[in-house]
C-alpha cells in the first residue's frame, strides 16, 4: 500500500494533490445531484430555467474529471485543471446572488460569499502556488526580508 502510495504521489504535478482532491469533491457533489436530487431548487431557478439539475450535476462531474486528470500535469500544463475547478462553484455563485438580488432569496447572497471565499478563492490561491513552494530550498524565504 506504501509503495503504491508512494508510486501515486510521485506522479502528481507540483499541484496535483490539490487538483485531485478538488476533483473528487466536485464528482462526488455532482453525483450528489444525479444519486438525490433535491427536493426544492432553492435559490436554482435560473438554472433550472435552462436544464434540469440533473444536467448541471453533469457539469459538476465532468469538470471534476478534468481537475482530476490535471492533478497528473506538469506545472504550467495543469491551468485547465483549476480553471475547470473553478467553473462550477463560480457558476452556483452566480446563479445564487442573482436570485439573492432580483428574486429576493436573500440566503442567496450568503451562499454567494460562501461559493466565492471557500471555492473560487481557495482554488484561485492555489493555482498562484509556485511549482517549488514548500520545498527546503525555499522553506523561510518570506521571513528572511523581515526584521526581527
Amino acid at each position: 500500500m506504501r509503495r503504491a502510495a508512494r508510486w501515486l504521489s510521485g506522479r502528481l504535478g507540483a499541484r496535483g494533490p490539490f487538483l485531485a482532491f478538488m476533483g473528487i469533491g466536485k464528482i462526488c457533489f455532482g453525483f450528489s445531484f444525479i444519486f438525490t436530487p433535491p427536493t426544492a431548487v432553492g435559490g436554482l431557478e435560473l438554472l433550472a430555467h435552462f436544464a434540469p439539475l440533473r444536467c448541471w450535476a453533469w457539469v459538476w462531474i465532468i469538470c471534476g474529471i478534468i481537475t482530476f486528470c490535471c492533478a497528473w500535469a506538469r506545472f504550467g500544463r495543469d491551468g485547465w485543471g483549476f480553471v475547470a475547478a473553478s467553473g462550477p462553484p463560480a457558476l452556483w455563485a452566480f446563479v445564487y446572488s442573482w436570485a439573492g438580488l432580483a428574486d429576493g432569496y436573500t440566503r442567496g447572497l450568503w451562499l454567494w460569499a460562501w461559493y466565492i471565499t471557500s471555492h473560487c478563492g481557495v482554488i484561485w490561491c492555489a493555482s498562484r502556488v509556485p511549482p517549488d513552494a514548500g520545498s527546503p530550498r525555499t522553506l523561510g524565504q518570506a521571513a528572511e526580508g523581515r526584521p526581527g
